[in-house]
């Protein structure tokens, strides 16, 4: 392969080396057509391969959604999180792509981070095993992840220009490992780097991190790609490390870098090691061998399915359950009060570019209703509407024509912004949720960026009442019915944004069963220089004003009641933080309400990070996190509610019982385009030891429907020198009269240190599964990094001698048993 590159690289101009160092579209590289070198195209991830259409670059393609990285995370099995990855590169490579983008492995340092739910967790020994297993995954399938984002991304407050100002030591025992495994032990092909700026210098011109460490001290091979958008320089990028900038046509790897080479700016031979290590990418994915692309209709994966709700099933977390009201007892109960927003809705992910297409998701009050039969009543209530926007319009409620009985609008696109001549396409549209990328307009007005869009047709009102219709565009929109404007953001002076668009809102009184004529028109906004065009259309039904009490009715006259609580893409989401760890308005009340009028209520959220409950956890007696599990989710709760599914999940971070309590709570989100990690290392549930601040649930929880024992823990050699392998050995037994899982969770604890040291740290883990009465002895092979910090003064890892002790338990505040192991020099 390093013959072929070299020999490549010798029959290259200088002009066609800069070509290749940025994309030539939103999705794919340039190719070099004289020389057979190929365009290679790249697919968003992490949790599915979220992969434009090549007939269409403004729609997706469909794919399994499996679990976010968070729940992935919850189920601390790194053999499932290898098939995961093995699934996502078949895919992957099914859709014609060559690069996934993902994993992302940055750390949960706020508990607000918005994109958190694509990551995996606060601690760096968990997310650094759950790296290297789903790198190893994806690449066994001739499919290069991109690891990201590289560096100190943990916000999305100022994403774009924030300095995350971060100490050395910091950065390396708690921000980096994840990226360094999956480098070093994974062999990773391609690392994204962030946003952001590190202690002041932008991450895609920070030679420290992207030369010095990455490509020098670490020694990786691969490619160092831009996140999008994300570049801004030509030589000072060039120089640190930056090696592909994306998306294309480029804005600084083009004619200026070509002219900065020939007058000596930037040296040819740091060109050279760019297209090298681009060219290794691509034969290391097989582009030069293989016809990649898309053959035929992309197909359903009939086994990914089944993965998806395994990965889901593992990932519920029991966090609570007195008096064992879980799992439902199939003979006792007869009737179920089904409640709240997130029950027939399914919660399958967080929003942003990470957003997946399924080909179908399961919601719980269908998985429910179906695994119940006519065996058990379920009565189903709404309780309190939880969505920020308005809901999708649905298609049910339109005709595409006055006469017709086709669903849908009948849209019009023009390929000018003024709605003048003949329109480019006439069709029906079902779907009013449209986002136009800077180089894909519309497919049906190719040929300019300049484009409108009239849509008309019937609505037909399914209830009397005021229906509340929403206009979010980056543009200018308008929707009228039967001739009166009812929102709209036309002729407003704003700029634009990124996924979540201000929304424009107005209500219109109307009749059951009548009709009424409805207009939509989108156009471009004369006055902004956002490049991105999108329009959602949404429409709220009305509702009654008796939600709640409709509610806890229900809830009274049932065995047993499942409130459904949550969060959606609207609250996490890429492009924002969370503005608290509140549940969405009014589910905290129906809670209490359903909870007061059925001592049997249980409590499943869906979540991608830890949420307020301090107002309710005392009233329930039973609360599963569902995290978010993907498109198999309604499945995973409903098998994991009666029981035959044993939860096994455990808290891959720590949920405090109010913001307030969270490390970062006064150095978030920053000021003055700094965010100080004045936390240091004392991250998670490092830092809550440390405080002693006793969490709403610690890292590591989860509960069984059966129980472990641990014993007979062994250290040999128990005194030890320095660089000698240490053999740890415990044995579990299931004490429960059901089959379940356990995730062994070993720390260490330095009992005495120069330097300041959080009281333990996880080092290891192993999930087992064990049968009723069962016992299987457990073993860990610890080494030197187990027992090392890093030393900013000797700007070294070291090992100091003295005494360790190591715990192992069922998560970070239940140790079960510990022993201490002393190291001389």
């Amino acid at each position: 392969m390093e013959e072929r590159i070299a020999a490549l690289l010798c029959k290259m101009t200088l002009e066609e080396k800069i070509s290749l160092l940025a994309g030539v579209d939103n999705w794919h590289t340039r190719p070099v057509k004289r020389l057979g070198i190929p365009a290679i195209k790249v697919t968003d991830g992490p949790h599915g391969a979220r992969t434009a259409d090549e007939s269409n670059p403004n729609e997706t393609l469909p794919a399994t959604c499996f679990p976010t990285g968070v729940a992935l995370a919850a189920t601390w099995n790194t053999d499932l999180i290898k098939k995961v990855g093995v699934a996502l590169g078949k895919e992957t490579r099914a859709r014609g792509c060559s690069v996934l983008l993902g994993p992302c492995v940055n750390i949960h340092r706020s508990p607000l981070g918005g994109r958190n739910f694509e990551s995996y967790s606060e601690d760096p020994c968990l997310s650094s095993r759950l790296a290297v297993a789903i790198v190893s995954g994806i690449q066994s399938r001739k499919v290069s992840v991109c690891v990201k984002h590289f560096a100190l991304n943990n916000q999305e407050y100022q994403r774009m220009t924030i300095s995350s100002d971060v100490s050395e030591r910091a950065m390396r025992e708690i921000y980096f490992p994840s990226f360094a495994k999956a480098v070093k032990e994974a062999g990773a092909w391609a690392v994204m780097c962030s946003y952001n700026r590190v202690n002041g210098v932008y991450a895609s011109a920070n030679r420290r991190l992207l030369t010095d460490l990455l490509k020098g001290e670490w020694g990786f091979e691969g490619l160092v790609m831009s996140d999008w958008f994300a570049v801004h320089s030509t030589v000072p990028a060039a120089k640190a490390g930056l090696d592909l900038e994306m998306p294309g046509p480029a804005l600084y790897f083009n004619e200026t870098l070509l002219e900065a080479v020939k007058q000596g700016q930037v040296p040819v031979d740091i060109i050279d090691d760019k297209v090298r290590r681009l060219l290794r990418l691509m034969f290391n994915t097989g582009a030069f061998e293989e016809d990649i692309k898309v053959a035929g209709a992309v197909k359903d994966f009939p086994a990914h399915r089944r993965l998806a709700r395994a990965a889901a099933e593992e990932a519920i977390v029991l966090l609570k359950n007195e008096r064992n009201v879980l799992p439902l007892d199939r003979k006792s109960v007869r009737t179920i009060a089904v409640i709240g927003p997130q029950a027939a809705v399914a919660g399958i992910q967080g929003g942003g570019s990470a957003e997946v297409r399924p080909y179908y998701k399961v919601s719980p009050l269908a998985a429910l209703q179906k695994l119940c039969g006519d065996k058990v009543k379920i009565i189903y209530e709404l309780g309190c509407p939880s969505n920020i926007y308005t809901l999708p319009l649905d298609p049910a409620c339109l005709i595409s024509a006055k006469g017709s009985k086709k669903p849908g609008l009948t849209a019009a696109y023009y390929g000018n912004s003024d709605f003048v001549g003949k329109p480019a396409l006439t069709r029906v549209d079902t779907d009013f949720d449209f986002r136009w990328t800077p180089d894909a307009p519309p497919v049906e007005c190719s040929g300019g960026t300049d484009f409108s869009v009239r849509w008309q047709g019937i609505f037909k009102a399914p209830e009397t009442g005021l229906f509340r219709f929403g206009l979010a565009a980056n543009g200018w929109g308008r929707l009228y019915i039967d001739d009166t404007l009812v929102c709209g953001n036309w002729g407003e002076r704003r700029g634009g944004a990124d996924f979540h668009v201000t929304e424009s809102t107005g209500e219109y009184a109307m009749k059951s069963g009548r009709s009424y004529a409805i207009k939509i028109e989108f156009r471009k906004n004369d006055f902004e220089q956002f490049p991105r065009r999108s329009i959602r259309i949404g429409c709220d039904l009305p509702r009654p004003d008796d939600l709640l009490e409709r509610a806890a009715k229900a809830a009274a006259g049932a065995d047993v009641a499942i409130v459904f609580t949550g969060l959606t893409e609207e609250y996490e989401s890429e492009g924002f933080d969370r503005k608290n760890m509140d549940l969405p308005p009014g589910q905290s009340a129906l809670i209490r309400a359903v909870a007061k009028a059925n001592p049997n209520t249980v409590v499943v959220l869906n979540n991608g990070a830890p949420v307020t409950m301090a107002d309710w956890i005392d009233d329930v007696p039973a609360v599963v996190d569902a995290l978010f599990p993907g498109q198999e989710g309604g499945n995973a709760v409903a098998a994991v509610l009666f029981g035959d599914v044993n939860p096994s999940g455990k808290l891959p971070d720590t949920y405090p019982r109010r913001l307030e309590d969270n490390p970062v709570f006064i150095n978030y989100p920053g000021e003055s385009g700094k965010v100080l990690y004045g936390e240091g290392i004392y991250v998670g549930y490092r830092y809550y030891d440390a405080k002693k601040v006793e969490p709403l649930f610690p890292f590591g929880h989860g509960l069984s429907y059966t129980g472990f024992k641990y014993g007979n823990l062994k250290v040999s050699p128990a005194k030890a020198k320095v660089g000698q392998k240490i053999a740890v050995s415990i044995d579990i037994t299931n004490t429960g009269q059901t089959a379940g899982k356990e995730v062994v969770q070993l720390y260490v604890s330095d009992v005495v240190c120069r330097l300041a040291r959080p009281p333990r740290e996880l080092k290891a883990f192993k999930k087992i599964r064990l049968a009723s009465g069962a016992t299987q002895t457990v073993t860990f092979t610890l080494d030197d990094e187990v027992f090392s910090f890093y030393d900013p003064a000797l700007k070294d890892w070291t090992v100091e001698p003295g005494d360790f002790e190591i715990l192992v338990g069922s998560s970070s505040r239940d140790i079960r048993a510990k022993k201490t192991v002393s190291l001389d020099a």
